[in-house]
């Protein structure tokens, strides 16, 4: 690990997982490569939220639990150092429940409801009008994480844009109406990865753990194995004399993600599409590019994992540095409100 410590004056960033399940290779291009590079030029905030994952968990908390850890593991597997980010759990930091408390009386139901990823997320959960509460008011929840850290950069998908959308409604709305002579919240903007989400293994629009169609980070050499032979291709290619197409190929979706060996990626295109390429060779050289990358992170996280007590007080340091500068921030929007009295 790196003894350095993040510039007090570089900006601020907050990014973090629900801790539902192992993290993959969705992840990995997403958001955690950019974490690790994120960690030289801002300050780094990354939030295990377990909380937030309760709100359609409820059912199953012990899948919650289990994987705060798992997930740690994941994070310090690839390089996220806990000298330069501070990775912190949500639920240990009772200021933002506070602060989404306070936030909930600058929002509406309807305005809830309208926004697009709430929208979109309610239909993929099935939950029509049997909305649970917590999940509804996410954005809120969101925007209390934001601004308790005074973050002003998030990466998210393009999918979560209107989440930051909300949470500067959020910011501005207090800013006007409690600000007095300085704005006690800033405002953030999105930052949105240059490689967008990856599809599953099977070909469907999301890899995704409720899906099964994963590669996880600390999947064995054999699991790598098998889980390129079940890549989708393309169906039209039967022969190997035939043409083939790239649209919609995952292999070559993730070889575009994966592979540094840009010349030779585009000759390989090039075979397969004018006919005489195998989608076997094709997944071979994924499939080597795959193991060369994930050995290594397997081999930290197995290390990792060897002292799990060590990374639960990564997790606990974290989160008392963390929840020092959410005090802070709470401290100030109370004040703004008039909630200060001894």
């Amino acid at each position: 690990m790196s003894s350095a410590t993040p510039n007090p004056s570089a900006p601020i960033i907050l990014t973090g997982d629900r801790p539902t399940g192992p993290l993959h290779l969705g992840h990995f291009v997403g958001s955690l490569r950019n974490r690790v590079a994120y960690q030289d030029t801002y300050r780094q905030f990354v939030m295990l939220a377990d909380a937030q994952a309760l709100t359609d968990n409820m059912d199953d908390i012990g899948k919650v639990h289990r994987n705060v850890v798992e997930v740690a593991l994941d994070y310090l597997a690839v390089g996220i150092d806990p000298a330069r980010t501070t990775i912190l759990i949500q639920s240990q930091i009772p200021e933002l429940t506070e602060l989404t408390f306070y936030y909930l009386n600058l929002v509406t139901v309807a305005r809830l409801e309208r926004n697009p990823t709430v929208k979109q997320e309610i239909i993929q959960r099935g939950f029509e009008r049997d909305i649970p509460a917590g999940f509804l008011t996410y954005p809120a929840s969101q925007a209390a994480d934001i601004t308790a850290f005074k973050a002003t950069v998030v990466p998210v998908g393009e999918d979560q844009i209107p989440m930051i959308e909300q949470c500067n409604e959020i910011v501005r709305k207090f800013n006007r109406s409690y600000g007095r002579d300085q704005d006690v919240l800033v405002e953030c903007k999105a930052i949105v990865p240059e490689v967008g989400r990856l599809p599953g293994i099977d070909g469907r629009a999301k890899m995704s753990k409720s899906l099964g169609n994963t590669i996880n980070l600390g999947a064995s050499a054999d699991e790598i194995r098998a889980a390129v032979k079940q890549v989708y291709t393309d169906p039209l290619h039967l022969k190997v004399s035939d043409p083939g197409h790239l649209e919609g190929n995952v292999a070559f979706i993730y070889l575009d993600a994966f592979d540094n060996d840009k010349a030779g990626l585009e000759e390989m295109k090039a075979h397969y599409t004018r006919g005489g390429l195998g989608d076997s060779v094709v997944k071979k050289r994924l499939e080597g590019i795959l193991q060369d990358m994930l050995a290594p992170i397997r081999a930290r996280r197995e290390e990792f994992a060897k002292d799990r007590g060590q990374v639960l007080q990564i997790l606990k340091e974290g989160t008392m540095r963390a929840r020092e500068v959410a005090a802070q921030t709470t401290d100030e929007v109370r004040k703004a409100l008039g909630l200060s009295y001894f």
